[in-house]
């Protein structure tokens, strides 16, 4: 007996919910990056050997388990100071920031973001039915203090700092902050020290003091563990309460999990690390000057410069010549504006090569630009 052949469907193709529909696109412009890699502010070298060591530790039979994240919270809040109920790891910083939003934006609220910025926040917001404030920088690119204080409302619900900036490099002090977070005590304060070791400062201790603020970080830049997504959201335990119901159990996975107190413990690459790439940001930055090329001051691991309408022919030739940097243009406020992540000092010497080879080629510089 043969089946009765299955009636035709109708060919519709099931829609996602509006909000979904008009959400913002994001594509990294990831793919044979097997150059040097000054495009995403990764630690440009490698991860900590102890980490190595961790990893050729691991077996098959481990991976047969779920990941159990809250021993290792322990060992992270002991790290930074905290109570394990105040820290909540996650699968990169942006799962933080997602979690963040979905967990306290609803219909009418409004998310305060000083641009230009990292541009995840806007494509999470655009998830939520919450509407984007965006306050734009002046030229200088410094920290908008003022324009933002102007721009809080009874509707404001977060307002997301990322300190230092990107691509700008610039930062918000800490009194700045202190004063957002008085001006605002019915919204979350969001600060996410993505490349804090860059800048050493920081407002993480004030999370047991402060009842609105919510600190975001990640392993993916100076400790070098960008391939195993790695942050955290650390804030008061009334609100990590809320930020935990909405965050999966097991979104980080058991490899990352063995791996970071490890990264944690090793605080001598970090330390080595930083102050190379400090170095670094310091002989590069007298490059940049004496090729007269506009540059913003940074505060982190990668410096703004100032193209001007060549940015993308800018970007191909220093590619052609091994080094991949990020042109920013698309960002508010950065025509012609490229991101120069810092390595090293050795892989900073090759970039000055590309950048003057680059500059000679498109006559850049000086009365020139």
């Amino acid at each position: 007996m043969t089946e009765a052949a299955p009636e035709a469907v109708t060919a519709i193709t099931p829609a996602p919910r509006l909000r979904v529909q008009s959400m913002k696109e994001y594509h990294p412009p990831l793919g044979n990056r097997d150059l040097l890699r000054l495009d995403f502010n990764e630690n440009t070298l490698a991860c900590s050997p102890r980490v190595r060591e961790v990893l050729g530790r691991i077996s098959a039979g481990d991976l047969t388990r779920y990941p159990e994240r809250e021993p290792v919270e322990t060992i992270v809040a002991a790290h930074l100071g905290l109570a394990a109920p105040q820290v909540a790891l996650t699968n990169g910083v942006d799962e933080a920031i997602h979690v963040l939003f979905e967990t306290f934006l609803e219909a009418g609220d409004e998310l305060l973001l000083p641009v230009p910025t990292y541009t995840m926040y806007e494509v999470y917001a655009s998830a939520t039915d919450a509407h984007l404030v965006p306050v734009l920088a002046a030229d200088d690119l410094q920290f908008p203090i003022e324009r933002l204080i102007a721009a809080i409302t009874p509707r404001t619900k977060i307002i997301a700092i990322a300190n230092p900036n990107s691509p700008s490099g610039s930062v918000a002090s800490r009194a700045q902050l202190l004063q957002i977070a008085h001006r605002a005590p019915h919204a979350v304060l969001l600060v996410d020290e993505a490349y804090f070791h860059f800048h050493g400062e920081t407002v993480i201790d004030l999370v047991r003091a402060l009842p609105n603020l919510v600190v975001a970080r990640t392993f993916s830049k100076a400790y070098g563990l960008a391939g195993l997504r790695l942050g955290l959201l650390a804030g008061p335990v009334e609100l990590m309460r809320w930020v935990r119901r909405v965050l999966s159990p097991y979104s980080v996975n058991s490899l990352a999990l063995a791996c970071l107190p490890p990264a944690l413990e090793d605080s001598s690459y970090i330390d080595w690390y930083v102050s190379e790439v400090l170095r670094a940001r310091h002989d590069f930055e007298a490059a940049l000057d004496a090729a007269k090329l506009r540059r913003w001051p940074s505060c982190a691991n990668f410096i703004l410069v100032d193209i001007g309408p060549q940015h993308a022919e800018f970007v191909r030739l220093m590619r052609a010549a091994g080094v991949l940097v990020r042109d920013r243009s698309s960002d508010p406020g950065c025509d012609g504006r490229v991101r120069i992540t810092i390595g090293t000092r050795e892989q900073m010497q090759q970039a000055v090569l590309a950048l003057n080879e680059a500059i000679a080629a498109l006559k850049l510089g000086g009365e020139a630009q």
